[in-house]
């Protein structure tokens, strides 16, 4: 057999490149209410959202002000357990605290 001939039978496997897309973003708003205490809306925003204390009063107040303040920014699944971890943790303290979420 000769040299050049080897391996001639083997056949080159091209792989596609997939593109790759990033899922798409919702925004988390709470909602103001003359209920909710500015304490609990800090402690949701500091347990539930992640938010440092300096962070999480400026978005308080903010919600305080204008009616509502973004809490961050998710992926629907992410976003939607955030919302409904709220929800319970308001209802459990006897609070009217709601989210809403918006497509980015």
């Amino acid at each position: 057999m000769d040299e050049l001939e080897f391996g001639l039978d083997e056949k080159l496997e091209t792989k596609k490149r997939q593109k790759v897309t990033s899922p798409p973003m919702y925004k988390v708003f709470l909602l103001n209410d003359n209920y909710t205490t500015m304490e609990f809306v800090v402690h949701i925003l500091e347990n539930v959202f992640h938010k440092p204390i300096v962070e999480a009063t400026q978005i308080m107040l903010h919600v305080h002000n204008h009616g509502r303040g973004l809490a961050g920014v998710y992926t629907h699944e992410i976003a939607e357990t955030k919302i409904s971890t709220v929800h319970q943790l308001s209802h459990q303290k006897g609070f009217p605290l709601k989210c809403t979420l918006e497509k980015e």
